[in-house]
């Protein structure tokens, strides 16, 4: 059973003016389980400023209004069939089975430009959509399921594989974050250049915060004490343990520095069981969820970030640190080495390497001159190169393009 649609505004019939697409995504805020859901949310808002008329398909986790309109976006939520099933697979199914059907109300008084899916996980509803609409499909990969795990072991693993290879050969175009993923796309679908468009993520200006005190308390931050922030999402990939390994390196030199290293993750419990088992929980805290209010005043609050993955395709956390004018040490892998240049934007560490992470966080503890300096080079390079603005121009250039593609093939 769907739940009842709740009224909406009616909307005025399109102009030349305004174009109506259509985003899937299986997060969207305030439901928000990683990245994707605030780079969907982002580009968003920033494509409703290009005279676009923005809808966006989402999962309601069940306490959310079917439908709300925030800022200009349309946003539309529905349950899936079977939304009790434990099954991941089959609550995806059944997500995409509800999305499709409620596109197709939704059609029956909008008239839908394109589709914009967001991963693999929409990926059956956009590739249905793009025949039952008979409008072009735009499809942006965020990650791979060969590039988390470095290659396909598993049943499970060759399954979203085959299902990330079928939406990219249906899609009309493919965005992607950065030149690493481009790379790694091409190769693991075969697809041409031409089909792939790069382009990056991008961050909102830091907000002035009051009460800073206030948002920290019950967090684990000292009066004194120099911070190093992280947070991800607590799985394999985000390379955490490799900053465990690091600390007995970094406590011998400078006591006063502690670690919070944030956000929830099938790992989170060995990773506490880790360091309490290493005597280590009064250095590194891993302190679960935390609020957007949270996760701003702890980067305003550290003395610097570190973000050391085994795989990012893009490191949009690293960008909230640059933001934030606080320097950051980031693995010099995948996407991350197109954010940071090395000693002027950020640092560098060699992903997974612990000497290396001491190394560079040493020099940070030790140069607090130099590290003022390039937290404020990050702070313009992110300002002035990854705005949500710039981002949605040229997703809007994307589209445009996938548009005058489709009508060109109309005629001939």
């Amino acid at each position: 059973m769907h739940e009842p649609i709740t009224a909406e505004p009616k909307m005025k019939l399109q102009n030349n003016r305004i174009k109506k697409i259509l985003l899937l995504t299986w997060e969207y805020p305030p439901n928000v389980v990683g990245g994707l859901s605030r780079h969907v949310h982002g580009i968003a808002g920033g494509l409703s400023q290009m005279l676009y008329e923005v809808h966006v398909l989402t999962a309601n986790p069940g306490h959310l209004p079917a439908y709300e309109s925030d800022e200009g976006i349309h946003i539309h939520r529905v349950r899936p069939l079977k939304e009790h099933d434990r099954n991941f697979l089959h609550w995806i199914l059944g997500l995409n089975l509800s999305m499709e059907q409620r596109a197709r109300e939704l059609a029956s008084s909008h008239v839908f430009e394109l589709v914009h899916a967001h991963d693999w996980l929409v990926g059956p509803c956009g590739l249905t959509l793009k025949e039952s609409l008979k409008v072009p499909l735009v499809t942006t990969i965020h990650a791979t399921e060969h590039g988390r795990n470095n290659g396909i072991y598993t049943e499970l693993q060759k399954f979203i594989h085959e299902k990330e290879n079928q939406l990219v050969k249906g899609s009309d175009r493919v965005i992607v974050c950065s030149e690493y993923m481009k790379e790694e796309v091409m190769h693991q679908f075969g697809v041409s250049d031409e089909k792939l468009a790069v382009i990056a993520n991008g961050i909102n200006k830091e907000i002035p915060m009051e009460n800073q005190d206030r948002v920290l308390a019950g967090l684990p931050v000292r009066r004194s004490g120099r911070l190093i922030f992280s947070i991800g999402r607590m799985v394999k990939e985000k390379g955490f343990d490799t900053l465990i390994d690091s600390v007995p390196k970094i406590k011998e030199n400078f006591p006063d520095v502690y670690f919070i290293i944030a956000g929830k993750g099938p790992m989170l419990e060995a990773y506490r069981k880790r360091i309490k088992e290493l005597n280590l929980d009064d250095f590194i805290y891993f302190p679960g969820f935390i609020n957007d209010m949270q996760r701003s005043a702890l980067f305003n609050k550290c003395t610097f970030a570190v973000f050391p993955s085994y795989y990012e395709p893009f490191g949009i956390v690293a960008l909230e640190a640059m933001i934030s004018g606080k320097p950051a040490i980031v693995s010099n892998t995948g996407g991350l080495k197109g954010i940071v240049k090395h000693g002027f934007s950020g640092l560098f560490m060699i992903p997974g390497n612990s000497d290396s992470f001491a190394e560079q966080a040493s020099y940070l503890l030790g140069n607090t001159d130099f590290g003022r300096t390039i937290g404020l080079n990050g702070k313009k390079v992110a300002e002035s190169l990854f705005s949500w603005s710039r981002i949605a121009e040229e997703t809007k250039r994307v589209f445009e393009e996938t548009l005058i593609s489709q009508k060109l093939e109309d005629l001939f």
